[in-house]
């Protein structure tokens, strides 16, 4: 899926008439199959860019286009991957990765992929475990399965990670890569770690300022699987985070 970001602003109105803005002319393009990364700071309106494109939230101005039409709402071609496991406690793995594809009528096949998505993501054995006898990183892993197994062209990730420990985030790390690498769907990924943007993206995206927008576009060719302590590895890392250093602002709260 093709993404264009075309001038989008966005600002919320409080209850004493005052407004304040969270992005300001946000434009940028996303090809098809891209792995890009949203990176910024804390509360710096990346999970609001992301909800603007999966459709939960309007631009206040500007558009974002996918395939050339505006998004006005969600869709189905659009999946998101949240911050915290959000699975259907009373349903088993097995159910809870087929659950979206069968609210919408997506049943050709459905009982095949939701197995072969089972066993990428290496839970095979578990299908019939509910929610809580899962780990955390378990449960993450199905919401990927469930994001996925519908085959959608562009995968939406709310820093989907960042709650796990660092093992089990480095493995699932990997499985998305792998996934990717196979699918070839277009990602977004939202995170405020640098070297998880590096280890992911193709592109990654520094937001930064007040009011937040673009401060750079940085582009990684690196092969993948990319390994962390390599010289180029150490050398993105230090041109990133030196541009995130000046586009810091601190402890002010943006939504």
């Amino acid at each position: 899926m093709n993404i264009e970001f075309e001038n989008v602003s966005k600002l919320y109105h409080s209850s004493d008439g005052s407004h304040h803005i969270v992005l300001k002319d946000i434009s940028f393009s996303i090809n098809k199959g891209d792995f890009v990364v949203i990176l910024g700071e804390s509360g710096c309106g990346k999970t609001t860019l992301l909800n603007m494109l999966a459709g939960f939230e309007m631009p206040t101005s500007g558009r974002i286009l996918a395939n050339g039409q505006e998004i006005r709402g969600i869709h189905p071609s659009r999946s998101m991957l949240f911050q915290q496991p959000a699975l259907i406690p009373w349903l088993n793995v097995k159910k809870n990765v087929g659950y979206g594809c069968r609210l919408r009528g997506d049943l050709e096949e459905l009982d095949y992929r939701v197995n072969q998505f089972i066993e990428i993501i290496g839970l095979s054995g578990f299908e019939k475990s509910k929610p809580g006898e899962l780990s955390l990183g378990m449960a993450q892993r199905v919401c990927m399965a469930r994001a996925l197994v519908g085959h959608p062209t562009l995968l939406i990730m709310d820093e989907p990670f960042a709650s796990l420990d660092t093992f089990t985030q480095a493995h699932i790390q990997e499985e998305l890569i792998n996934i990717w690498l196979s699918e070839r769907f277009t990602s977004v990924f939202v995170t405020h770690d640098i070297e998880e943007a590096i280890f992911l993206g193709n592109r990654i995206i520094l937001l930064g300022g007040y009011p937040v927008g673009i401060k750079e576009i940085f582009t990684i060719d690196d092969k993948y699987p990319r390994n962390f302590d390599s010289p180029v590895f150490n050398e993105h890392r230090k041109n990133i985070l030196k541009q995130f250093k000046n586009s810091y602002v601190g402890n002010r709260r943006f939504l």
